[in-house]
């Protein structure tokens, strides 16, 4: 199994024309004055669509390529006595023929919504925010124009924009776009990636990035792809490739009980950035269950069930190994 260029592929309305307004891509948050995504103040882009399933992910609103609707069910002020209703009153679909009785209260983001001719009216129309459109259609331009009001912040602190998500080169057109417009307007770059993509794309994202902040979640082939859905091998090849080619790379390791956190695992982790070469940043990750509610919202059960973080001398020893291996290692970034 490999990757496509074209997995998610964003187009254009109409190819002919290369302007780069007409690049467009789905973005579900963008977050100011981040210190969590690389150095310095950043400011961090969120793709929406991601091609991995990793049973410990915190942003699982990123993982669909197409907008949804979130239910914060207790939010509704309906039951108050005040018989809201606006998100009834805002819904199309309800007065379709063949769809009695359709609740957007109820049944937003089912598949119920997916023939919505004006998707996320009802979120739009919720005074207490019971619903959230996840999921906006963005142009290279209107995200750049986000980007550049902290440019002062980047300057003063050695930040930047960083793109993650979802998984960022799940949109080629649009990460490409995004990092072209980075370096024309003199504003460093991160791209925070799985490394599950086609190699000529991510060696192309590679080298417009100022860096890459790559995941290193198994080695072991075949236990990587129980865990995320895909295989290791074609995401280290990248990784090497990546590497070689010169790019500037922070390896970051999630630290997840029970799935990576032995000592076998962690070794072997080590040995394989180790033989990269060069004196690799690597940044240990704790798990954490800040996603949990985020699961609830899309009616799915947690699928780390009561996993618990691993604590502070966990991430050490974890550090440590990989110290060992000649690397620079730090809790957290």
């Amino acid at each position: 199994m490999s990757p496509s260029y074209n997995q998610f592929p964003c187009r254009t309305s109409d190819s002919r024309l290369s302007a780069k307004s007409l690049i467009t891509g789905l973005v579900f948050d963008i977050r100011k004055y981040s210190i969590h995504d690389g150095p310095g103040i950043r400011t961090a882009v969120f793709l929406k669509g991601c091609p991995l399933r990793c049973i410990w992910c915190h942003n699982p609103e990123g993982l669909s390529p197409s907008p949804e609707i979130l239910n914060r069910r207790e939010r509704c002020v309906e039951g108050d006595g005040s018989k809201c209703g606006r998100c009834l009153r805002a819904c199309p679909l309800a007065a379709l023929e063949g769809r009695p009785g359709l609740d957007p209260r109820r049944d937003a983001g089912t598949p119920a919504c997916s023939a919505c001719p004006s998707f996320g009216s009802c979120a739009e129309a919720c005074p207490a925010e019971a619903l959230q459109l996840v999921g906006r259609r963005m142009s290279v331009e209107e995200v750049m124009a986000e980007v550049v009001k902290d440019r002062p912040f980047y300057e003063d602190s050695g930040g930047g924009a960083t793109f993650t998500g979802g998984e960022p080169l799940a949109q080629p057109e649009f990460i490409l776009g995004l990092l072209r417009a980075c370096k024309a307007e003199g504003i460093r770059s991160a791209l925070d990636t799985s490394g599950w993509a086609a190699r000529e794309l991510i060696l192309e994202a590679g080298a417009l990035a100022d860096l890459v902040l790559f995941d290193l979640k198994l080695i072991d082939d075949r236990r990587h792809e129980a865990s995320t859905g895909v295989p290791s091998a074609p995401i280290l090849g990248n990784l090497v490739a990546l590497s070689a080619a010169g790019a500037r790379i922070a390896l970051r390791v999630p630290l997840i009980p029970g799935i990576n956190d032995s000592p076998l695992d962690l070794e072997d982790a080590a040995r394989f950035a180790a033989s990269l070469g060069g004196r690799m940043n690597v940044h240990i990750l704790p798990y954490h269950d800040a996603g949990r509610g985020k699961y609830g919202l899309r009616d799915e059960a947690y699928p780390m069930g009561e996993a618990r973080s691993p604590g502070a001398e966990a991430a050490r020893a974890a550090a440590l190994v990989f110290e060992r291996s000649g690397l620079d290692a730090r809790i957290g970034g």
